[in-house]
């Protein structure tokens, strides 16, 4: 697909490369270091309010692709940035092209966070600015970091699933004073926890991010002792600016919990299902389980 935006193409400059972006998470980053004139078009994921890691309205200056290769040739960029899960037909493609392609993974922590930037300015020719994003990360982490005690918190995810702990989400918890409730279990990365584990175990907080009628159930609500936050969907895959965006929120949380200690829960899960029996009724109901709405 392809949208029309505001920014035009750049000439041909090898210090600063034209470039399509067809990853949610470089775009962002892109639009942070690269001149505008230099990116021909971004994912079509970042002009999606589901799905895009950047503001709507700074996403929209640009064009959007669906990431084809005859959309791509047709913008004819000095360079593509893809994701590591570009397909291996598509980047064949390229290379026969002679289109230059480098792709970028997950970001997992804050180091490959830095990394990256570094290497996503370098690559639009201003490295300076890759060093003023990584500035502005900083400050946001320093103002957010939290050293009291954590509060044990069930980041629950759209399809009723955990964050692993080798994930950038993860780590921003614990660095803005969050403990993990599914790790402590040994619940890894993608784990399914069903609404009925959580009321029979539940943790401090639930950090609900999605919109899926189990991660909203009133049970959740109802259990005492336990906060109720939600969380943006879009704070939880990517890295760049994204980290300023995810850590300000998450500090916002944590100050909204207090300092209570990691037992203050009123009552377990156990107990509430004993006064509320029919929680577990509604939980296995299919109304309640894997829709949106």
């Amino acid at each position: 697909m392809m949208g029309c935006g505001d920014i035009g193409p750049a000439h041909r400059d090898d210090a600063h490369p034209t470039i399509v972006s067809l990853n949610p998470c470089t775009d962002a980053v892109l639009a942070e270091v690269a001149d505008p004139a230099q990116i021909l078009a971004i994912s079509h994921y970042s002009h999606d309010p589901r799905a895009t890691s950047m503001p709507l309205a700074e996403a929209r200056r640009f064009r959007a692709t669906g990431g084809t290769v005859e959309e791509v040739l047709a913008l004819d960029p000095d360079v593509v940035v893809a994701g590591s899960f570009l397909p291996p037909a598509t980047a064949q493609a390229f290379d026969r092209l002679g289109i230059r392609v480098e792709t970028f993974g997950i970001v997992p922590d804050l180091a490959e966070n830095a990394a990256q930037i570094r290497r996503l300015a370098a690559l639009a020719g201003h490295p300076e600015r890759g060093e003023a994003l990584l500035g502005r990360i900083d400050a946001a982490l320093a103002a957010t970091r939290h050293d009291g005690p954590p509060v044990v918190t069930l980041l629950w995810q759209s399809g009723s699933i955990v964050p692993g702990e080798g994930t950038l989400i993860a780590r921003l918890l614990a660095h803005t004073g969050f403990a993990s409730h599914s790790d402590a279990r040994g619940l890894g990365q993608g784990a399914y926890l069903p609404l009925e584990q959580v009321i029979a175990d539940p943790p401090e907080l639930v950090l609900a991010a999605g919109a899926e009628r189990m991660l909203t159930h009133p049970a959740l609500r109802a259990l005492d002792g336990v906060r109720y936050e939600e969380l943006d969907p879009a704070l939880l895959f990517c890295g760049g600016p994204t980290v300023i965006r995810a850590s300000e929120r998450l500090a916002q949380v944590r100050a909204s919990v207090g300092e209570r200690a990691s037992t203050s829960s009123a009552r377990t899960g156990r107990e509430f299902q004993k006064e509320h029996p029919f929680v577990l009724s509604l939980s296995k109901d299919p109304r309640w389980r894997g829709t949106t709405g």
